[in-house]
């Protein structure tokens, strides 16, 4: 599927429904899915953000296996005009036992991407889920023999430039409380080790907007979702890597030794019959 508007080009794909594209003028934004580095571009991650503890999610007492970031992003959606696609097959009841539905609308405005995610409660009891976005972006004019690769800048939901705290380490992709926090600069250089240790996440809606600048500090896009609950910025960390992702979530993965149920998962959602959920995140060109 693709859209255009009088600055942007942008293809989406029907399987996970992935944003693959993202063309202004005569250059590309968004990272290729090289399978050397991440065969992905921008999966969405629903209904687990990050790793369950042992790949495992508990709900009413029983057990089901769910990968990390769950099975939206192995999906396939069929595109119904519009920017508009949907989930083809729902049933995913041997790993997820309840009935939902999961709409994406793109929408394009001027030099911006609005991708907009609606979770519907089809079954008779609440439902429970995490979900988020993990868009990857190109290093602008990257070369391996440069020190720094990039900046990126971090905001508040008011807009103010913020200096994030970690909280936490990863360990097998779950968290581990840190004894002592540590602060991130405001304007945070990407090298050649910057996620040696995996991702680094921001929780409890420190930031709303993270900024991708050039080696020369010059913004070149942000990404933008005001009701985030947790931020996180990772690229493997592979000799030569080309690329960073900035993803906004509303969920998180969870702390090493977890054993509740998937209602006590750090900011798991609830959602009530015949209830929605929208899920909305911006791309901006700079």
């Amino acid at each position: 599927m693709k859209l255009t508007n009088d600055i942007l080009s942008i293809e989406v794909a029907e399987h996970g429904a992935e944003l693959v594209s993202l063309v202004k003028g005569d250059r590309e934004y968004m990272w290729c899915g090289d399978p050397a580095f991440w065969n992905r571009h921008a999966p969405i991650l629903f209904p687990a953000v990050g790793k369950p503890f042992e790949n495992i999610i508990r709900i009413d007492g029983k057990t089901y296996p769910m990968k990390q970031h769950g099975f939206a992003r192995d999906n396939e959606f069929k595109a119904m005009g519009n920017g508009h696609l949907q989930m083809v097959d729902a049933d995913r009841t041997e790993q997820y036992p309840y009935r939902f539905s999961l709409e994406v609308k793109y929408r394009l405005d001027g030099s911006s991407v609005e991708i907009t995610w609606t979770v519907t409660n089809c079954d008779r009891c609440n439902i429970h889920f995490q979900i988020g976005a993990h868009p990857g972006f190109i290093l602008p004019d990257y070369n391996a023999a440069d020190k720094i690769h990039g900046y990126v800048r971090y905001y508040d939901k008011d807009g103010a430039s913020v200096s994030p705290v970690i909280t936490s380490a990863l360990d097998d992709g779950n968290r581990i409380p840190l004894l002592t926090p540590r602060s991130i600069p405001a304007k945070m250089s990407l090298e050649a080790d910057t996620f040696a240790h995996d991702a680094l996440i921001f929780e409890d809606a420190q930031i709303t907007t993270a900024e991708l600048c050039d080696k020369q500090g010059c913004p070149v896009l942000c990404v933008s979702c005001p009701q985030a609950e947790a931020f996180g910025i990772w690229a493997p960390h592979k000799e030569d890597c080309p690329f960073v992702c900035l993803e906004p979530w509303c969920g998180i993965c969870d702390t090493k030794g977890f054993a509740g149920d998937i209602s006590e998962r750090t900011y798991c959602h609830r959602l009530a019959p015949q209830g929605q959920y929208r899920f909305t995140y911006t791309i901006h060109i700079l």
